[in-house]
């Protein structure tokens, strides 16, 4: 009987999770020119490992291309070397795109959203620029949960961040490719593989929810080991003969 090493338990582990949320979501199809958000966190250089992988395999055919974008006025020390090198060892291009932003031009939003909405605006411009038709996004299944239960309790609304969504006005499509990979094996991954961290000193990072959302979800997995799978399967079973009407 085989005997696997704990790096090779992990390994496989992530990528039977992230094969899953592929196929099982269509995140991929043939053709495809898929560009990756690389922020140089854990998450994405995973994401840049686990597709630069699939994108040897030969059915569906497939490109990846990382941009990793440079927010001028956040102070942020990118190893852009040290990224560069990291998606050549997988075959991925690499380009560094910088943009800023400024937080007065709309008081009614937190600095926290506004930087990530223009974050977002500079990837579906590389992405036109580049020709591609879909951007990967390093969110996992914990990051998913967690935007349900903020969405639940501060915005009053049961939604989340989907695996896949078709942006019909930009004509392109978001994936999350690592939407059923749990977090806990991307911290082994990230050790294991020895991932170099980028130095961020966000001044608007304390503003943030989703750390508490963090707390939450790991006191509902100490009540229920499967909570995660419960949460997730809540989210296609709706059962609205059991909620109350819509009112006006």
């Amino acid at each position: 009987m085989t005997q696997f090493t704990e790096e090779e338990k992990t390994i496989r582990r992530i990528e039977r999770r992230f094969n899953k949320g592929v196929v099982q979501y269509r995140l991929i199809e043939e053709g495809d020119k898929i560009l990756i958000g690389l922020s140089g966190g854990k998450d994405s250089l995973a994401l840049v490992e686990l597709l630069g992988k699939r994108a040897r395999i030969y059915k569906p055919r497939f490109s990846v291309i990382a941009v990793h974008v440079v927010m001028n006025n956040i102070p942020y020390q990118s190893d852009t070397e040290y990224l560069k090198a990291y998606c050549d060892s997988f075959g991925v291009p690499f380009v560094q795109y910088e943009t800023s932003f400024d937080p007065a031009t709309d008081t009614r939003k937190s600095p926290c959203f506004l930087c990530s909405w223009n974050r977002r605006k500079a990837l579906f411009t590389v992405a036109k620029e580049q020709g591609c038709n879909k951007i990967a996004l390093g969110h996992h299944m914990d990051d998913i949960l967690e935007t349900l239960l903020m969405n639940i309790t501060y915005q009053g609304a049961f939604s989340t961040m989907p695996p896949r969504l078709v942006m019909k006005k930009f004509d392109m499509t978001i994936i999350r490719p690592m939407c059923m990979v749990h977090e806990a094996d991307l911290i082994e991954l990230a050790a294991l593989h020895d991932y170099r961290k980028q130095v961020k000193n966000c001044p608007y990072e304390s503003q943030s929810s989703r750390s508490d959302m963090k707390g939450i979800l790991r006191q509902l997995e100490a009540m229920n080991p499967e909570a995660r799978y419960s949460l997730w399967g809540s989210m296609t079973n709706v059962q609205e003969e059991l909620l109350p009407d819509k009112i006006d």
